[in-house]
């Protein structure tokens, strides 16, 4: 290399020796010839290699400078692509079955707990309620007349106890037992039209029924055996509730009934007589009374029971939001006959938060409470914060449907990852509450510090 510098340094020096020219000015005066000369000379040459090493070096020295920080940062950050948004979604079904009479809300519309999302025709249930009321009704009213019968058949077996020791209280026992036959009396009005009532309801559903498939008749969707079956419920009812009518006054004749011989009672109050047979018998008659009236509560109970079930099922055709958030794929429409556990929509709550996969090599110094920095694909001009809130207790591969099974003899060891769940930090997602949406992709970076 040296000899080679040197040679090129001769030839150099060769071309810029000064040749001399026996050459004559006009005086007659010889001068020799100038030498050519040269643009760049080769002091310059070695100026600019200097520059160009500075630049490298200072290159190197940025290089170096960038890659040590790279590496203090990635000493204390772990990253992932592999992070999605979620949030809870809730599920919106139908509890009974019913048709549609009105939805209140539309697609993507942001409600609040309570709001009316879906209307279901409420007559049927509105009916069943009404025969559930009814039959609470007279069952109260049966045991009213069970109650009497108890007081009446007791006073009866006292009267007649008293018979058969002595004559003198026997015509007061008869007198007793005629005011207890009048209260009898006077309490089956009441249980009568109670029986109405029920009945009634029993019309108004079978007039309904029967006017539906008249009407369906006539559009050709029944057969007329249906239409004439609807018309023969509908008459059958209207007589039995023509003749609960006649029940009642029928009722209403044996309280005047009641009151005579009452007072034929009292006019032989000292004709009547009574033994001791009579009053054991009464006895007897009165626990099976107390018996009967013990049915009765328990009848009263279940109707009871009935008028709730009725009630909550009444209930069910107004379908409520369960909590706060927005309307997604909904497909209920008005006129739609719904099933119970149909699902008509789903309701997404405004509280998502980043569930990120991490390599379990990543996990060494990862805990709960360490601020996270968010960056969603769609806002990639914007970043948002969290924190950890909790890790995983199984691997992804351990929650899926086919969990791997690594007991052959040809086991290959993968990387496997855990799910970390990063919730947002509130000020950080101001103003994008409605615009994250579940699935959308992020890129997660735990400080580990």
């Amino acid at each position: 290399m040296e000899l080679t510098n040197s040679t090129n340094e001769n030839q150099s020096r060769d071309r810029c020796k000064l040749p001399v020219l026996d050459k004559k000015d006009s005086s007659g005066i010889a001068t020799a010839e100038l030498p050519p000369s040269f643009p760049n000379p080769p002091h310059q040459h070695r100026s600019y290699k200097w520059i160009l090493f500075g630049l490298l070096g200072m290159g190197l020295i940025a290089g170096a400078t960038f890659g040590y920080r790279w590496w203090r940062y990635t000493l204390v950050h772990e990253s992932t692509d592999d992070a999605y948004v979620t949030s809870y979604i809730h599920p919106i079904n139908a509890r009974i079955s019913g048709t549609v009479v009105d939805v209140e809300v539309d697609d993507n519309q942001q409600v609040s707990q309570g709001t009316l999302l879906v209307k279901l025709d409420p007559r049927d249930y509105d009916l069943a309620r009404q025969r559930s009321e009814a039959s609470l009704a007279s069952a109260q009213q049966q045991a009213a007349v069970v109650q009497a019968n108890i007081d009446v058949t007791a006073t009866n077996a006292v009267g007649q106890t008293t018979e058969a020791q002595g004559n003198i209280n026997a015509a007061a026992a008869v007198v007793s037992t005629a005011q207890a036959a009048l209260a009898e009396a006077q309490a089956g009005v009441p249980a009568a039209q109670a029986q109405l009532a029920q009945v009634k309801a029993n019309l108004i559903k079978a007039d309904l029924d029967y006017k539906r498939y008249k009407a369906l008749y006539i559009e050709g969707a029944v057969s007329q055996q249906q239409a004439d079956t609807a018309r023969a419920t509908y008459e059958s009812t209207l007589a039995q509730y023509n003749l609960i009518n006649e029940q009642i006054k029928q009722a209403q004749a044996r309280v005047v009934q009641a009151q005579k011989n009452l007072v034929n009672a009292e006019a032989k109050l000292n004709a009547t007589r009574g033994n001791l047979q009579q009053a054991n018998a009464t006895g007897k008659q009165t626990e099976v009374n107390r018996r009967q009236y013990k049915a009765a509560l328990t009848a009263i109970a279940q109707s009871k029971a009935e008028l709730k079930n009725a009630d909550l099922q009444l209930s069910y055709t107004s379908i409520v939001a369960p909590i706060a958030g927005r309307i997604g794929n909904k497909t209920v429409q008005v006129g739609q006959r719904v099933q119970p556990g149909q699902t008509l929509m789903s309701v997404v709550q405004l509280t998502p938060w980043i569930v990120a996969n991490f390599k379990e090599t990543q996990l060494e110094n990862m805990q709960p409470g360490q601020a996270v920095e968010i960056k969603i694909d769609a806002f990639p001009h914007h970043s948002f914060k969290g924190k950890v809130d909790s890790l995983s207790p199984a691997s992804g591969a351990k929650f899926a449907l086919l969990p791997p099974d690594n007991a052959t003899g040809n086991f290959t060891k993968i990387v496997q990852r855990i799910p970390v769940k990063v919730v947002f930090d509130l000020n950080s997602i101001r103003g994008y509450e409605t615009r994250i949406a579940p699935g959308m992709s992020a890129v997660v970076t735990v400080d580990t510090q």
